[in-house]
């Protein structure tokens, strides 16, 4: 199964979007809390090439994007696959 990492922060709704949808995979993720101004959210940005918006998907350590990006890659077929890997 894929190592998932999401980065959140409270009261966002495209966090909790894209974490029912993972959860509706049925899939584990590790859910890192990201605020503005943390080190977890300067992380988040590292690794996403720049992305400094939450939440922030990655995949096996390969940046996914936020939740409009895992949508479309699940309404694309292509999420699944990426899930088993």
């Amino acid at each position: 199964m894929a190592k998932i990492e999401i980065y959140v922060q409270d009261f966002c709704p495209y966090c909790a979007r894209a974490k029912a949808l993972l959860d509706r995979k049925g899939v584990a993720y590790e859910e890192i809390y990201a605020p503005n101004g943390s080190a977890a959210r300067a992380d988040a940005v590292k690794r996403s090439g720049g992305r400094t918006t939450v939440p922030q998907i990655f995949i096996d350590g390969q940046a996914v994007g936020g939740s409009d990006d895992l949508a479309a890659l699940d309404r694309a077929g292509k999420l699944d696959p990426l899930l088993a890997a």
